[in-house]
């Protein structure tokens, strides 16, 4: 490793010694494989014993039953008069400040594939749990019956009088571009497809603190996608906005390295839009070929494309400049365990898993960001804004101290979701997009307010009972 750069930072343990977030002793490559497995089994026992993941509860109080004169007929009529009067009201009067819709059409649900709209809840059922315990935000899964773009769009926007916002979810590209490009345009409420957007907003958080681990510039890195899907994609454009050259990068789909030289992706291009776009902005080398090729010199591999965990190669991965960052964040086993990546050599290393140091998660990323942008009211997330939440991140985890195994915080530091909402909100305030003014500390102390509501809630149904405890 760089001894200039990398030696200011702690010494760490390797992943045979020490691999789990609880930094356990010494673990064997069957024990992390193992504890790798682990999640789904206990996934299987206990969906079914709570039955789903949400509930609906009650924000107002029921001293007796005169308070439903006031929250139901015939109080609430002069509630829905003055709305109809001022619509906007609907805000101040109902849960709509604080809702959002998980839109799902189960065609790209995680590393599954289409596995259809029931297949999918449990995908968006957890969503709405993470936005509810990290954000303090109330999500509805909802999950259609159509693959249809149009009837998808129509959908949604027939729903928005009724919510706060959108979170897209798992839907399949192309059409994933359009929909979102229409309803941001379309919509009155902000829209946000946290595959392409959240994706982004972590990656490029991870990125800007593993370049620094590794003593590189960030406008000189050469970054190789590997996959080309809406993920990577939407990664690769906040990227560059932030300052990393196209033209030094690489992205692959399933046939190779994108380039000028893809005669199949031209004659599809009004189609596949955003993938010719890379074509012809990216690979100025006119490089050819599969992953190898790509790899051989880069100083960055941003893996989002086929579960693992062997589709990347230790040799590419030795193939690459010195000290290589490695993402391999496929779900739910990435493209390469971890502790192959740092064997062959990789500096800095990332998954999309919890279990793993560095952990590149959307719920990093998207309860902080519709937080700030519902406290303030914004009609749109602009990447101005999803920038701003990504140095925050960064930002944060190096207060806390950079090293190979530390360039990003973890979901349990709280402080992320309510310092990204600040940041957020003072973006949109800033860009003129947003309907309530206010002050970054204002909006820290407003956001850890609820979200501290939201987990004590979930706390207090534990210790009652409300919330049962499984049996082992």
């Amino acid at each position: 490793m760089n001894g200039q750069v990398l030696s200011q930072y702690p010494a760490q343990l390797s992943w045979k010694e020490e691999m789990s977030v609880s930094h356990a002793s010494k673990m064997t490559k069957e024990a992390l494989l193992e504890k790798a497995k682990k999640p789904a089994t206990d996934a299987l026992k206990l969906h079914p014993f709570y039955k789903g993941k949400i509930q609906t509860a009650l924000r107002c109080p029921v001293r007796d039953f005169n308070d439903f004169a006031i929250w139901y007929t015939p109080g609430v009529a002069a509630v829905c008069k003055a709305i109809e009067a001022n619509p906007e009201l609907a805000y101040e009067y109902t849960s709509k400040w604080n809702t959002v819709i998980v839109v799902s059409d189960g065609t790209r649900v995680l590393g599954l594939g289409d596995i259809g709209p029931k297949g999918g809840m449990p995908v968006m059922e957890g969503k709405a749990l993470l936005y509810k315990y990290l954000g303090g935000v109330d999500a509805v899964p909802i999950l259609l019956d159509t693959k249809d773009a149009d009837k998808i769009i129509e959908t949604v926007l027939m729903l928005q009088p009724a919510f706060g916002g959108v979170n897209l979810e798992d839907i399949s590209q192309p059409k994933c571009f359009r929909i979102l490009d229409t309803l941001r345009e379309k919509a009155e409420i902000p829209v946000w497809h946290d595959d392409q957007q959240g994706t982004a907003s972590v990656t490029l958080a991870g990125l800007i603190n593993a370049v620094k681990v590794v003593g590189k510039d960030f406008k000189d890195i050469r970054i190789v996608f590997f996959g080309a899907g809406a993920a990577n994609i939407a990664c690769a454009r906040l990227i560059f906005a932030y300052g990393a050259n196209p033209a030094n990068c690489t992205m692959l789909d399933s046939k190779g390295i994108l380039g000028k030289h893809r005669k199949d992706l031209y004659e599809i291009r009004d189609t596949y839009v955003a993938k010719w776009h890379m074509c012809r902005t990216t690979n100025q080398e006119e490089l050819e070929g599969g992953l190898d090729t790509a790899m051989k010199g880069a100083d960055v591999l941003i893996a989002l494309s086929t579960p693992g965990p062997d589709i990347v190669n230790p040799e590419w991965v030795r193939s690459m400049a010195k000290n290589p960052i490695v993402f391999v964040c496929a779900n739910p086993i990435p493209e390469m365990w971890p502790w192959v990546a740092q064997e062959a050599g990789a500096a800095v290393v990332a998954t999309g898993r919890s279990d793993f140091p560095n952990q590149i998660n959307n719920s990093l990323g998207f309860p902080g960001i519709f937080r700030g942008t519902l406290d303030v009211r914004a009609k749109t997330i602009t990447d101005e804004m999803v920038i701003a939440a990504s140095e925050e991140l960064a930002n944060l985890a190096e207060k806390k101290g950079l090293s190979p195994e530390h360039i990003i915080p973890s979901m349990d530091e709280w402080e992320v979701f309510p310092r990204e909402a600040a940041a957020v909100a003072m973006k949109a305030i800033e860009q003129k997009l947003a309907g309530l003014n206010t002050t970054y500390q204002e909006e820290y102390e407003r956001a850890a307010e609820i979200i501290k509501a939201s987990r004590d809630m979930t706390h207090m149904m534990m210790q009652k009972g409300l919330i049962p405890e499984a049996e082992d």
